[in-house]
């Protein structure tokens, strides 16, 4: 017997780990039962979820609404936009009106419709008046300030209109002359 005493122990360890081998797999097993069934839970009853989130402090049925709304807006508003995009060139196919359609839809002896035109050709000729006066008084502002300016002290600039003067006096003895 006391050959087989080592072969007895060695199978009742064997066995011993076996059965500590199946335990771990059902525990194992059991964990991804529990898994799977909680998967399978949140996907047919969602509603339970919601309401052991929210008893939880997660998200409400508000907010959840509320992030909904927001997104169904900008869906809105993006289609919105990408329809007016379609329509743009639709508008731009649309020819203007010849001088005939226009002649045809406004006519001459309408007075209180030429009194309106001449009513805007005076605004905007008045505009225009006013936008060149004050350009040219900047211009002139600036012509001054450029001469204020001018360094008198300069000999270049006394060489300059010693010449300038003498070509004056020049032209205008040959002028006096014939």
């Amino acid at each position: 017997m006391g050959c087989n005493t080592s072969s007895e122990a060695k199978s009742k360890k064997e066995e011993k780990d076996s059965q500590e081998n199946k335990a771990n797999a059902a525990a194992v097993t059991v964990d991804l039962l529990r898994k799977y069934l909680k998967i399978v839970e949140d996907k047919l009853f969602p509603e339970e979820k919601q309401k052991e989130s929210a008893e939880q402090g997660g998200p409400s049925e508000e907010a959840a609404a509320t992030k909904i709304q927001a997104v169904f807006r900008g869906h809105k508003t993006r289609k919105s936009i990408s329809m007016k995009a379609v329509e743009k060139p639709a508008e731009k196919s649309q020819q203007e009106p010849s001088k005939a359609e226009l002649e045809a839809e406004f006519r001459a002896d309408d007075k209180d419709l030429c009194n309106a035109a001449t009513k805007i050709q005076a605004s905007f000729r008045g505009h225009q008046a006013r936008k060149q006066t004050h350009v040219e008084k900047t211009k002139e502002e600036q012509d001054k300030e450029d001469v204020e300016n001018i360094d008198l002290t300069d000999p270049e600039l006394n060489k300059a209109a010693t010449k300038i003067q003498a070509s004056f006096r020049g032209h205008k003895v040959r002028k006096d002359t014939n």
